[in-house]
């Protein structure tokens, strides 16, 4: 289980007036990824211009033999702004635009570590009736196992239609180690039918450890004695399917940060990639 979260503000006394004030930690004391302005600076529309709007429909025809909705998790959602933007963006949805209420067609299930996060997400989240949004540290199977298994229940299934998990791989890495990665894949992997993966660049694990540095705070208790290292990409793409079961389908190209989004399939007769 992670140790506990590093808040997003803390109280901080004023020396001359004697009175606390919020004091906001600095982005790179975020331990987990949880920065409180994520969104800033990496924003979603980076993603979406890289993923077809057709892309579940595709995967998913409409008109098949399962009438029910198609489900997806979102895991490391931050504060829901990409998690909204994908959620737009697959059902071609205007910015302003609300769906019906009475839509089945897409229900998405969004989890953080950072509880601040979830509850500005959950306060700001324009479609409450088809997106939850919920505290979770996917690392704790207590935890984890009997909300996932809850959600799925609801809709008589035991695996999501796709699973989102954009740039956690890193931090999952870097609080849990190589067996942490693996165990955290495999478990991704076990639970879809696709998965969507954006893993970290190498060089973003060395700057993120520069940065705590920086701060004076302890640093990543597995960062150097990683053995998992070097071409991010390539090493989840190995993992996923020599050891997961599952396929590389596609590869969408690189966000302007240089992080490539990478969709895989638990072993089914394979599609041509120009499909997709």
């Amino acid at each position: 289980m992670a140790a506990p979260i590093l808040p997003v503000a803390e109280a901080a006394t004023d020396e001359e007036a004697g009175t606390p004030k919020p004091r906001f930690l600095e982005p790179g004391a975020a331990p987990y990824g949880n920065f409180p302005s994520y969104s800033r600076f990496h924003p979603p529309e980076q993603r979406l211009r890289l993923l077809p709007a057709a892309l579940l429909r595709r995967l998913f025809p409409p008109g098949g033999p399962d009438p029910r909705p198609l489900l997806a998790l979102d895991v490391g959602c931050n504060s829901g702004e990409l998690s909204i933007a994908l959620y737009r963006h697959f059902l071609s949805l205007e910015e302003g635009e609300i769906c019906p209420l009475s839509t089945k067609d897409l229900r998405f299930l969004c989890c953080d570590i950072d509880p601040v996060l979830v509850d500005r997400a959950e306060k700001d989240c324009p479609f409450p009736a088809t997106m939850s949004f919920v505290t979770l540290d996917i690392m704790d199977p207590q935890t984890r196992e009997p909300l996932l298994s809850s959600f799925l229940n609801q809709f008589g299934r035991s695996a999501f239609d796709i699973v989102f998990c954009m740039s956690i791989t890193m931090w999952i890495h870097l609080n849990h180690g190589d067996n942490g990665l693996l165990a955290f894949l495999a478990h991704l992997a076990s639970r879809s039918r696709y998965l969507l993966v954006e893993p970290q660049p190498w060089k973003c694990y060395r700057a993120a450890a520069r940065r705590l540095r920086k701060l004076g705070r302890h640093d990543f208790d597995h960062f150097r004695s990683l053995a998992i290292r070097g071409d991010m990409a390539n090493c989840v793409i190995q993992i996923l399917t020599n050891d997961c079961g599952m396929e590389l389908v596609c590869s969408f190209g690189s966000t302007s940060w240089d992080r490539s989004l990478l969709l895989f399939r638990a072993n089914q007769p394979s599609e041509p990639m120009s499909s997709l």
